[in-house]
Order: C-alpha cells, then sequence, then structure tokens
C-alpha cells in the first residue's frame, strides 16, 4: 500500500518541476480553498505548468458529498480523462477529499498531495486515508489510497494563523505518547508558537510511516494511531455545527488524549504519574474549556459511529505506558462519562 515518496523540502518549486517532468499527464486540477489560493498558490504557481484551477470553501463543514459534486463537475467540464492529475493544495480536508474525488473520478487518476498545515504534513499525508463527512459523522465515507507523492514544506506554516499550527501539534504529541517514549520527551519541550518544524515533521512522518506500512488497512498495528480520536472525534463532531464553540481538529484531539489517557488508567495500566504529567501538558498547551455534564451522553452517543467498533461495541485505543498502546479496548458509556468528569476535574 505504501508505494509513494514522501519528500521533506526547503524548495517546493524545485520539487513540483523535478516530479512534474518525470511524468506525462494530460491535464493538471490545482485543488485549494480560498486561504491556500490566496496565501500558499502563489508559493508554488511559478513552477505549475497550464492548469486548472478548482476553489472550494475552507472548513470541515464543507467536507461533504455535496463540495465532491461540485469538484467531480468541475472535472467534467474541464474535460478530465484518466491521464490527469489532481494537485492537492492545503490542509488535511483538501487533501482527504481531494485524493478521494480523484480516485473516484472514472474509477480514478492520480494525485499529487502538497499538504500545508503542521495538522495534514504528521498526519493525513501519510497512509492513504481518504473521505468525507456525512451527516455529521465525520471520514464517514471513504476509501484507501495512495497519492503519487508527498510534498512536504514546512515553510507553509507562515501562513497560518497560530491556533492552525497548535492543532497539528496534537498529532505530534499523539506519536510520541503511542510509539516512542523518548520522543515524547524531545516533544515536551516544543513551543509550538516557536519552533524550527523540519526535524519534527520528519521523525512524525516516519513513525506514522513505520505504522501503515506494517498495517496499511488498519485490522492492527495501525489502529493506535486513534488514540485520543475516539472521544476527541466525537466532540469534535458535536461541537462543528455550533457557533462560536467549533474545535479546530487538534483541540478536540487534546481533549480526547486526556480523557483517554485516564481510561488507559482505569484500564490499560498507565500509571497515576503518566496520567497526571501528559494530563497537565495538554492543558498547558491547549487550556480546553470545561464540557457541560448534561450534554455528555449526547456527546458521546456518537462514538457508536466510530469506524473501530466491532458488533455494535465501541473499541478503544489505549496506552500500557508512554510510548506503548493496546488496541480493540471495549469501553462503556458509564466509563466514557467518568473520562469526562475527570476532565472537568483538571481544568478546575
Amino acid at each position: 500500500m505504501e508505494n509513494h515518496n514522501t519528500e521533506v523540502t526547503t524548495n517546493i518549486q524545485e520539487s513540483i518541476t523535478r516530479f512534474l517532468a518525470s511524468r506525462k499527464y494530460s491535464k493538471i486540477a490545482v485543488l485549494v480553498d480560498e486561504n491556500t489560493e490566496a496565501h500558499c498558490l502563489p508559493k508554488i504557481l511559478d513552477a505549475l505548468p497550464d492548469h486548472y484551477l478548482i476553489t472550494i470553501p475552507s472548513g470541515e463543514s464543507n467536507k461533504n458529498l455535496s463540495t465532491c459534486e461540485d469538484i467531480w463537475m468541475a472535472l467534467t467540464e474541464a474535460g478530465f480523462d484518466r491521464k490527469g492529475l489532481m494537485i492537492n493544495l492545503g490542509g488535511g480536508v483538501i487533501g482527504d477529499m481531494g485524493g478521494f474525488v480523484a480516485s473516484t473520478y472514472k474509477r480514478g487518476f492520480e494525485f499529487l498531495n502538497i499538504p500545508t498545515t503542521l495538522l495534514s504534513q504528521v498526519d493525513a499525508s501519510v497512509g492513504g486515508k481518504l473521505g468525507v463527512d456525512f451527516h455529521g459523522f465525520k471520514n464517514h465515507i471513504g476509501i484507501f489510497n495512495e497519492p503519487q507523492n508527498v510534498l512536504i514544506y514546512t515553510d507553509f506554516y507562515s501562513t497560518l494563523p497560530k491556533e492552525e499550527v497548535r492543532s497539528g501539534f496534537a498529532e505530534v504529541i499523539k506519536h510520541g505518547l503511542i510509539y516512542d517514549a523518548a520522543y515524547w520527551e524531545q516533544v515536551k519541550t516544543i513551543d509550538p508558537y516557536r519552533h524550527d518544524w523540519t526535524e519534527v515533521v520528519s521523525h512524525s512522518i516516519d513513525i506514522k510511516k513505520k505504522v501503515v506500512t506494517e498495517d496499511p488497512f488498519e485490522s492492527g498495528l495501525r489502529k493506535i494511531l486513534n488514540f485520543g480520536h475516539t472521544i476527541g472525534h466525537a466532540i469534535e463532531s458535536y461541537f462543528l455545527e455550533i457557533p462560536g464553540e467549533r474545535l479546530l481538529h487538534g483541540e478536540a484531539i487534546a481533549v480526547g488524549m486526556i480523557t483517554e489517557a485516564y481510561l488507559s488508567h482505569k484500564l490499560t495500566g498507565l500509571s497515576k504519574e503518566s496520567l497526571e504529567e501528559i494530563t497537565d501538558f495538554l492543558i498547558k498547551v491547549y487550556a480546553p474549556k470545561k464540557i457541560d455534564a448534561k450534554l455528555f451522553e449526547e456527546i458521546l452517543g456518537l462514538t457508536t459511529q466510530d469506524k473501530k467498533n466491532e458488533g455494535g461495541i465501541v473499541q478503544f485505543s489505549l496506552l500500557k505506558e508512554i510510548g506503548s498502546c493496546t488496541i480493540n479496548i471495549p469501553i462503556g458509556i458509564p466509563d466514557m462519562i467518568d473520562s469526562l468528569f475527570y476532565l472537568n476535574e483538571r481544568i478546575g
């Protein structure tokens, strides 16, 4: 499954030129949102030949089949065939949806990912998971398919709000917690607002590639990457449509990691000291808000649609210790509720 290259580059235009020179495409489309069109496209424009620019509205709320229809129609009207190329220039929404559209248009044509956020570079760019949200359920419709290449250029971060960089940092934190205790020690020293990310991004990508290469279709080991995401996705989905309450992905996953670290302490052996260390660090970085206890059951009800579930049982990936994660741990709503009470108690 893992058949593409992931290149961390200091010269994005040179990397694009080299990639395109090695292949022949009938047409090229570049998929952007209004933000990457304004701030990121100018950084690569000189390296692009004639192309069709497709602009979609930014944000998770637009990651749906309706937007896919708009992109499919734009490709159809431009006369794209199966020898075309889609360049996805943007964050996780653009990469997930652009790859999904390219993989399904006329049964599929090639795509190149140029992720522009820390989150999309260390997470969504690796592993071939593509898809869209469906009626409020995250990534409910999708497929596995790999891009031809992924070009990583950390200078794009200069175009981002600081909160977006901090959001992506959550996935870096997760990689240390689930796989590499020494990396976690390094991660704890990072100030997400003032950091040279090149080495960290390369290390996080290496961790994810090792996991994905061993388990490309998420039948075993790859499930460790879901730590923090079962409750985290439920929280993200619940607040997505509430004005003024929407959380960035990493903000929701940070809350998910606190609650799921609590469940790890309760059920899979994570020490109390490690639980407190994880919780203290995540609260310091993300300053989460308390969640009204009246909402607990409604939010946690969304976990019943989690893709890891089997036979209607919600399955978690939990820590045995920092740097080691176990999978397929069945958890009931009462324990999940306890974890949200723990969150509120620690926020104070």
